[in-house]
């Protein structure tokens, strides 16, 4: 699978906010980790979201409740699956996330980070509502980092590269426009041609909808001074 490996656009400002999240998917994920098999199941259907409990067709058995329902939507942003789940996040935050909240600033990017999370989930959760199965993960948050990237740095160049074992070869830098456009036009075509059972636990309209909130909620979020397709 090709990855972004580094992208040719400086920051004027450290990035606190992305490091922070950073800082909190890996220690959260750490607190799953190290409580053993039958405390990570316990946290992911305790903070995860169930759509079937956050529309209240369905109810948490009381020593699985650590949060209301409506709680969740937020504290599953920052829960992961596995360690891949975790650092396939945090790489795509650390390389886009840190221009996006130059453009805004630290506090508008809380809110847009977690306003585009919002939309993943929801985006994920509204097409089958009586789902049980909990969704997990920041992707959803950082796909509508992506859809920002995209309108305001498209010309940016990425390089991309091709793991192979412990080998990565790279293959070129490219115009973030292209590289975000084919990662959203994925989502599309694998949210829409696998069956949601065959998906692999992969949240693919949680990333269409947080892609899709990023691109609406960017000229808003923006400081006046950041002009959209920028050079």
């Amino acid at each position: 699978m090709v990855v972004p490996l580094y992208d040719d656009n400086p920051t004027r400002s450290t990035a606190y906010v992305t490091l922070g999240l950073i800082g909190a998917c890996v220690l959260i994920f750490l607190w799953q980790w190290f409580g053993g098999a039958a405390n990570f199941e316990r946290i992911t259907y305790s903070l995860g979201v169930i759509p079937a409990v956050l529309f209240g067709r369905s109810e948490m058995p009381a020593e699985m409740v650590m949060v209301p329902p409506g709680a969740t939507v937020f504290t599953s942003m920052f829960l992961h699956g596995g360690i891949m789940h975790l650092l396939g996040n945090v790489w795509y935050l650390w390389i886009f996330g840190n221009n996006i909240e130059d453009s805004m600033g630290p506090v508008r990017f809380i809110f847009f980070y977690l306003l585009c999370g919002i939309a993943a989930v929801f985006a994920q959760a509204l097409p089958d509502p009586g789902s049980t199965v909990p969704m997990i993960g920041a992707s959803g948050a950082i796909s509508g980092v992506l859809g920002a990237y995209m309108l305001l740095f498209p010309r940016a160049r990425v390089l991309l590269g091709l793991p192979l074992g412990f080998v990565i070869i790279q293959l070129g830098r490219f115009p973030a426009f292209w590289v975000l456009a084919a990662w959203f036009g994925m989502q599309l075509l694998l949210g829409t041609l696998v069956a949601p059972g065959a998906q692999g636990g992969v949240a693919f309209g949680a990333h269409i909808g947080g892609f899709l909130a990023g691109l609406l909620l960017i000229p808003l979020f923006k400081y006046r001074s950041v002009p959209l397709w920028r050079r």
